[in-house]
């Protein structure tokens, strides 16, 4: 199968996920081996696979080249690159489980109903309230790493507190999102 552009910077931001990660490990914010340099590398590094979401979005679009392969993988990409960064955050302390679980129980939920669509042959495409979702995760986790990086170690709470916030935002919206994707796919999942 030949990629086109928007499939391949799809694919760059899945390979993007384990540098950013690797920069978000070394980062230990609100500890005291914290390394400023590595929360900077992991925002720009999430920055950089970010864009690779709107750009990709925006040549496919400007091209007409949607495809079934792009209509998957690019919300797969999406998912990969935001639960790494949440799981960090949670384990950083700056974003609570419950936030996390609600993500994931709205990523499960969409994949099971993507999969009962598959099994008819239907490809679905993320909806408006899924990507406001993504967009208001990749703000958060944007305003986390990078704020961490350039306040530093000694203003951990304005940081934390503006990151919290914005975390229970991402939960109410990735609630709102995941009963739209679920009452506007109903039908997949009838009995």
């Amino acid at each position: 199968m030949k990629l086109n552009l928007p499939n391949k910077l799809t694919l760059a931001r899945v390979a993007l996920v384990p540098v950013f990660m690797l920069f978000a490990a070394f980062s230990h914010y609100g500890q005291a081996d914290f390394q400023r340099v590595y929360s900077l590398l992991a925002g720009a590094v999430f920055a950089a696979a970010s864009f690779t979401d709107y750009l990709d979005g925006a040549i496919a679009r400007k091209r007409h080249i949607v495809s079934d392969f792009g209509k998957f993988a690019d919300p797969l990409a999406d998912k990969m690159l935001t639960t790494a960064a949440l799981i960090y955050m949670t384990v950083d302390g700056v974003c609570s489980p419950v936030v996390l679980a609600v993500v994931l129980f709205r990523e499960f939920a969409v994949a099971g109903v993507r999969m009962l669509a598959a099994a008819r042959s239907t490809v679905i495409a993320a909806n408006l309230w899924g990507k406001v979702k993504t967009v208001i995760q990749m703000v958060t986790v944007l305003f986390y790493y990078l704020a961490a990086g350039l306040a530093g170690p000694t203003d951990i709470f304005p940081v934390a507190a503006g990151t919290q916030v914005l975390c229970w935002v991402v939960a109410a919206v990735t609630v709102i999102s995941g009963a739209k994707y679920l009452w506007d796919n109903r039908s997949c999942i009838a009995p």
